[in-house]
């Protein structure tokens, strides 16, 4: 089964917590500070991997996570780091993030690789909150939330060459031919219902050409299944344009070329712009000299295109259509993107200004709310028990300027705050 879509859910791993541990020596307040530091939670990786084709694995796998760092120990030990996730994807994959709808990786090369969801920092222990005032400090640093989003999987397929065409027009025939793929052939339409790919040699040179399924009239409206599969002929350069000249399936050919045209035209004027070989299929059933044809060729190349007559179930046309875009492929550099996508931004974390910031709000039952990122991790970390825990928490929150927004907001004292799930009553001296 080919699958060029799907939806996953992906999770970093948490970063450890710092310890709270104190030595045992004489002489030293409390044994002395000596929690380590926690290990970073594990990055969760796309990479491309050349040997992949679908994302079929992604139908029955939905959520992915990577490990959680270790907590820190006592005599200063760090927790071990978490490991690493990662998620193998076949070239030609977008990783978009859901929420917003942002691209945030188009991997095309093998090796191409991403960190979509970077682990959480590991917690500081409590040696460092050490001061010549705060002789034993009984609190330690949280370690950082892991980072999870929903992403959409979008595979284009990556080939120099595409064939487009009216259904049982000879594609699929055209490239088990030219190359090892075993598509299936037999005379019906949507003999194909997903894209192939195999590999063309030619001369000295080879490209990989790609059977695009699906394409009728409306295709760029959802219609039949071109609508899915028109976007497998983007990456290509040069497009081969089959047409059953002999009109077997009781259509014009000339008003069979124009509907594909206008159908890629529609979908992107990037397709319609690639150079494009058209190959006038199933010329032994009819007279190449007839009127039939000649006005077929003549009607196309006044378009400027060129046509070469084959049939290719007999091999016959089929190495000048090769030779042409063996030469097309030569001559051909990728049409550049003019609106480059808006990208997903990644510096969204400890990096990002509104990190630090914190936000003051009165919620329906005219309590006083208080949030933020850094906020809540300082708070994760509070030991309610230990009055330098909650001095170092009021002081954290005093020097970010919160109270004075609570104040100007009409706070007094007895008046209700609360941070995350938990309730303070405010007065007027800590």
């Amino acid at each position: 089964m080919f699958v060029d879509r799907a939806r996953i859910y992906i999770k970093s791993g948490k970063g450890g917590d710092g310890a709270v541990t104190f030595r045992r020596e004489p002489f030293v307040p409390e044994g002395g500070p000596d929690g380590g530091d926690g290990g970073k939670g594990g990055d969760v990786i796309f990479q491309v991997d050349r040997n992949l084709r679908t994302l079929m694995d992604f139908k029955y796998k939905k959520k992915y996570k990577a490990e959680d760092g270790q907590s820190g120990m006592k005599k200063k030990c760090y927790g071990r780091k978490g490991e690493d996730l990662i998620i193998k994807v076949p070239a030609g994959t977008m990783v978009i993030d859901e929420e917003t709808g942002l691209l945030m990786k188009d991997l095309t090369e093998d090796g191409d690789s991403f960190v979509a969801a970077k682990g959480g920092k590991g917690g500081k222990g409590n040696f460092h909150f050490k001061n010549s005032v705060r002789q034993a400090p009984n609190f330690a640093e949280a370690g950082g939330e892991a980072v999870e989003r929903a992403v959409i999987l979008e595979l284009k397929l990556i080939a120099d060459v595409g064939l487009v065409g009216f259904p049982n027009v000879g594609k699929s025939t055209l490239l088990s031919v030219c190359t090892s793929a075993k598509p299936k052939i037999a005379n019906y339409h949507f003999t194909t219902i997903a894209p192939n790919l195999g590999v063309v040699s030619v001369h000295d040179t080879s490209f990989v050409m790609a059977d695009i399924a699906g394409i009728i009239e409306g295709a760029s409206q959802g219609a039949g299944m071109g609508f899915q599969f028109l976007k497998h002929i983007e990456r290509t350069k040069v497009i081969i344009h089959i047409v059953d000249v002999s009109g077997s399936e009781g259509r014009d050919p000339k008003d069979d070329f124009d509907k594909i045209n206008e159908e890629l035209a529609k979908y992107s004027e990037r397709l319609i712009r690639k150079p494009q070989i058209v190959a006038a299929n199933k010329i032994d059933m009819i007279d190449e000299n007839g009127p039939e044809y000649q006005e077929f060729k003549e009607y196309v190349e006044g378009k400027g295109y060129k046509v070469f007559p084959m049939s290719a179930p007999i091999n016959l046309g089929v190495k000048e259509v090769i030779d042409e875009a063996a030469l097309l492929l030569e001559r051909t550099e990728e049409e550049p993107v003019n609106e480059e996508p808006e990208l997903f931004d990644f510096d969204r974390g400890e990096e990002d200004p509104d990190y630090r910031k914190i936000f003051a709000a009165v919620d329906e039952n005219g309590d006083y709310v208080l949030s933020g990122k850094q906020l809540k991790k300082i708070f994760n970390s509070t030991n309610f028990n230990d009055m330098g825990s909650l001095r170092y928490l009021y002081k954290y929150i005093e020097s970010r300027g919160a109270i004075k927004q609570l104040l100007d907001m009409g706070m007094k004292e007895g008046d209700t705050v609360r941070i995350e799930d938990f309730e303070f009553e405010y007065i007027d001296e800590f």
